[in-house]
């Protein structure tokens, strides 16, 4: 799942506000405590977004009609699991793709601060290939660092955040299944540092679509695996796939 670092390449950070990389099965003593805990950290579907706009943590965006369609898809694929836990991020789009799998299994739906969309410079403009705010001159100072990055959140702080709301959800379903509903970047951050790769990416290349789960599985506190599945992968559009070259007009960045 994690690959290696080319030469000259920053390697991950092993250890980031008190929470180290755990890595998977075979690295380290997971202790005394075996009890298997899964959580499942779930990108929010498809948004609502005629003007094609980078929403980031705006309030007022709701899901589409495919956006439904993939939170419900999304219960489905949970509908049997042991789920004891459902909480979302506070933003509209995380909390309608939560909705479905909390009633599915009549539980309240909770929400965490933690769990919101990382803060963007670029939050309301435009930003897609060939247009919107990249082409802007005054925008360039904004683009300095990718490895903090300078243009929003630090990574480092994203970590540290979803890491917490982890071990929150590890420990109030503990020994059963937790269903948390975030957004990518924090989603895919936060697998990388567990991982241990290096924060700093190419955005293209994050393995976090639409409606998509990336499962922790804990023995005790430990994390010893990491699983990733697309149960809406026939719904989503074909230029928000991991990996899908870029359309002009069109953006990943809008489905956060």
């Amino acid at each position: 799942m994690s690959g290696g670092n080319r030469a000259g390449e920053p390697t991950g950070i092993e250890k980031i506000g008190g929470y180290h990389a755990h890595g998977l099965v075979g690295n380290g003593s997971g202790g005394d405590d075996t009890t298997r805990t899964l959580v499942h950290l779930v990108r929010h579907g498809e948004v609502h977004n005629p003007d094609g706009v980078l929403y980031g943590r705006r309030p007022g965006y709701h899901l589409s009609d495919l956006g439904r369609r993939m939170a419900d898809r999304v219960a489905e694929a949970l509908a049997d699991r042991d789920i004891t836990q459902v909480t979302a991020s506070p933003l509209e789009r995380a909390q309608e793709t939560a909705d479905p799998v909390a009633k599915s299994h009549g539980l309240p739906l909770g929400t965490d601060d933690r769990l919101i969309e990382a803060g963007n410079v670029f939050e309301g403009k435009t930003f897609g290939v060939g247009d919107g705010a990249l082409r802007r001159p005054g925008n360039w100072r904004h683009l300095t660092n990718p490895f903090r990055p300078s243009w929003g959140e630090p990574y480092i702080e994203q970590v540290v955040r979803m890491m917490g709301a982890l071990g929150t959800a590890r420990d109030a379903a503990r020994g059963h299944e937790a269903v948390l509903v975030s957004h990518q970047l924090p989603i895919w951050i936060v697998r990388s540092f567990v991982e241990r790769r290096t924060l700093w990416h190419d955005p293209r290349r994050r393995q976090c679509t639409l409606a998509s789960l990336t499962t922790f599985t804990y023995e005790g506190d430990r994390i010893v695996a990491v699983k990733y599945s697309e149960p809406a992968r026939d719904l989503v559009p074909p230029h928000l796939l991991a990996g899908a070259k870029p359309v002009k007009g069109k953006s990943k960045a809008f489905g956060a």
